[in-house]
């Protein structure tokens, strides 16, 4: 038999965690001296304190570990734990993953707005396109490749030509981080039929259009925004549409969203 503190040591465990265990009925003293309170425990209990030791270690809470030690499992049941313990730790690595890349891309979005980018806003006149267009509620700006890839085939069914660059109105009145009221537009050459979805019409031209070239990912796009906002209030004008999104270079172009090439454009007028 050993003392607490000595099978503590020879195990590699503090006396506090023996003592919680035996708190939790997961490792209980073999004996105890009902004078001193000394607990003693005994060689034939450390197969026991390994396998608690091994399962914490793997990610099993103590719970959980009371559940596989002591309600007799069959082989089957522990299996199962096993597989379902495996899918959560998975499934955390694969958020950690995400998280990671979310902080390496504001990394370099902060690199980035260390070196304050030039932008050069101009105001002129847009001439009115025939187009074809989609617009719907998306939950977020990320989230429209499925209407893109909507219009694009039908367009290509209806045997039409494609005269880039396409473009995205956002139509609600102010920022939103999701139920964003979008519109994506590609301009066109031929007739094409029209759907309950997709229409074809003439967007109106616009005398006075602030706009402005942005030269890198969407996930930077928002320094042109702050910069074409700044312009517009430092010059005496506001806002009188919703803004539109020109993708000049893409995806469709590149790999590297670095390469990206976007020009936001708002109907302004003076005050």
């Amino acid at each position: 038999m050993f003392k607490i503190g000595d099978f503590a040591k020879l195990n590699k465990v503090t006396v506090k965690t023996l003592r919680y265990y035996d708190s939790l009925g997961l490792l209980q003293p073999e004996n105890v001296d009902t004078f001193t309170g000394y607990r003693y425990y005994s060689a034939s209990q450390m197969p026991r304190l390994n396998r608690i030791l091994a399962l914490k270690d793997i990610g099993f809470s103590l719970d959980e570990i009371a559940l596989v030690l002591d309600k007799n499992l069959d082989l089957e049941q522990i299996q199962t734990l096993m597989e379902l313990k495996h899918a959560e730790i998975s499934g955390k690595i694969s958020a950690e993953q995400e998280r990671l890349s979310r902080i390496e891309a504001l990394m370099k979005i902060c690199n980035q707005e260390a070196y304050v980018m030039k932008y050069d806003i101009v105001v002129k006149s847009i001439e009115p396109v025939r187009v074809a267009s989609l617009r719907d509620i998306i939950l977020s700006y990320s989230e429209q490749g499925h209407l893109w890839r909507e219009l694009s085939e039908h367009i290509q069914k209806n045997n039409a030509k494609i005269v880039p660059p396409c473009m995205a109105i956002y139509h609600d009145p102010g920022y939103k981080e999701e139920g964003i009221d979008t519109e994506v537009i590609e301009p066109i050459i031929g007739d094409i039929s029209e759907t309950d979805r997709i229409k074809v019409k003439v967007l109106e031209g616009v005398k006075e259009m602030a706009c402005v070239v942005h030269e890198g990912s969407f996930q930077t796009l928002h320094m042109a925004y702050n910069a074409i906002s700044q312009w517009i209030e430092e010059n005496g004008y506001e806002i009188i549409g919703s803004q539109r999104e020109l993708y000049l270079k893409g995806e469709w172009i590149t790999n590297n969203p670095d390469e990206y090439v976007t020009e936001i454009q708002f109907p302004v007028r003076k005050k």
